[in-house]
């Protein structure tokens, strides 16, 4: 056995940045103790079926087939570990940072952990969590003071779909409560992504994986922001985009669409806002506004879907519109929080005869309206086509040509009969 083999690398949530780790782990020679309490995906995974679009079921198989890849529904069942992950979902719930998940996680692996032990901190949080959150609870399961075990905090930077910019080829940030932990974490992570960026302090690591993201947020907000008046103007914003994007140096290309959606960018910057807000009684005034921008693009979509109906002299009410794509993101499944669903559900609350196409978003997913295919009889038989997210994946010149009135919020499409956000 080689001496990764013989380490015992603990990851507890296998979602769109637990389930890819893992694998790559096994890949880098580990024995992999993954972690997975939903019952239904466990279920899945032990049936050698993938939930997540980016691994495919020939991969968990490979992963399976070495002989060091188990996945378990409990820490309990891990028993013991060399090193663990906490990749646990941190949501929101009323504006508050919820970090029930992570205490969970924490709590358990505190019991199994050994001197010299090393747990990481992967979810997305308020700067501090690492050390005043998760370290104290590990202290106090084990027993141990933290010098005598290693602890640390390092970002997930997973872009789902994204074929260029995977996990090993992204640069992956790490950090340490002292420096013995900084060097197992950057040790660790090495074995398994390209390029590893240590930074001074987990409280450092956090702010930068926020700044991340509200960057992101930011700045869509001031777009999107900038296309409503664009319109009002009558000036077309994808070509204002497009000709400001020709300045090599100082500006940075973003485009509007219906909001924004993921498991980052409508959670992240909250979760800074809060933090500025609770322990400096200061408001965030950028991200509270991008927030206020980017939640009410949904219903500036379904206002212009409106105007594009009254063109044709109909309402919402009784027209029959299909949307086109209910993921937050092109060519991805992922419907966390995708303003899409909102439009969606918008649209079937003024009484339209609403029909959905997504061939990659799940039908379990819970969306207003009747789910179908983007067929031609689809297409010819609705009032408006509303393309939300362009997969590359839709027909789009049979869309084009057999659409009666489209209206892209993604500019994918270009014809007469074709209004753009």
């Amino acid at each position: 056995m080689n001496d990764r083999a013989a380490q015992r690398v603990a990851i507890v949530g296998l979602g769109y940045v637990g389930l890819p780790i893992a694998l790559r782990s096994v890949e880098a020679g580990y024995t992999v103790l993954a972690v997975e309490v939903d019952q239904g995906r466990f279920t899945m995974l032990v049936d050698g079926h993938s939930y997540v679009e980016d691994i495919s079921d020939r991969e968990l198989a490979d992963a399976s087939a070495t002989g060091r890849f188990h996945v378990v529904s409990s820490i309990a069942a891990v028993e013991y570990f060399d090193i663990a992950l906490i990749a646990v979902p941190t949501p929101l719930r009323e504006g508050v940072p919820d970090l029930t998940y992570v205490i969970e996680a924490a709590t358990e692996l505190g019991k199994l952990l050994r001197e010299g032990g090393c747990v990481v901190l992967e979810s997305t949080t308020y700067p501090g969590t690492t050390e005043d959150v998760v370290v104290p609870v590990l202290e106090a399961e084990s027993g141990m003071s933290r010098d005598r075990f290693l602890a640390g905090f390092s970002p997930e930077r997973i872009d789902p779909g994204n074929k260029t910019w995977t996990l090993a080829t992204t640069p992956k940030i790490v950090s340490g409560i002292d420096q013995p932990s900084l060097d197992r974490i950057a040790t660790f992570y090495a074995s398994i992504v390209d390029t590893v960026i240590r930074s001074s302090s987990p409280k450092v690591a956090e702010l930068a994986k926020l700044l991340e993201n509200t960057y992101r947020h930011v700045n869509i907000a001031l777009v999107n922001e900038l296309a409503i008046f664009a319109a009002q103007l009558g000036i077309d914003i994808w070509e204002v985009v497009d000709v400001a994007a020709s300045k090599p140096f100082g500006f940075h290309k973003f485009t509007p669409g219906p909001g924004v959606g993921g498991h980052c960018l409508p959670i992240d910057p909250s979760y800074l806002s809060w933090q500025v807000r609770r322990q400096l009684g200061h408001p965030f005034r950028f991200v509270e506004l991008a927030n206020d921008i980017n939640e009410h693009m949904p219903d500036y979509v379904v206002s212009r879907i409106q105007r594009s109906l009254n063109k044709l002299h109909k309402s919402v009410n009784g027209a029959r519109i299909l949307v086109l794509g209910l993921a937050y993101k092109k060519n991805s499944g992922d419907a966390r929080e995708s303003p899409a669903v909102r439009v969606a559900e918008l649209l079937a609350e003024l009484g339209a005869d609403l029909r959905a196409a997504d061939p990659l978003v799940s039908t379990s997913t819970a969306v207003a309206g009747t789910r179908v295919l983007a067929t031609v009889e689809e297409l010819a038989a609705a009032d408006l086509v509303v393309v939300l997210t362009d997969h590359d994946m839709f027909d789009w010149p049979a869309v084009v040509a057999n659409s009666k009135a489209i209206f892209d919020t993604r500019n994918r499409l270009r014809a007469e009969h074709v209004e753009r956000i």
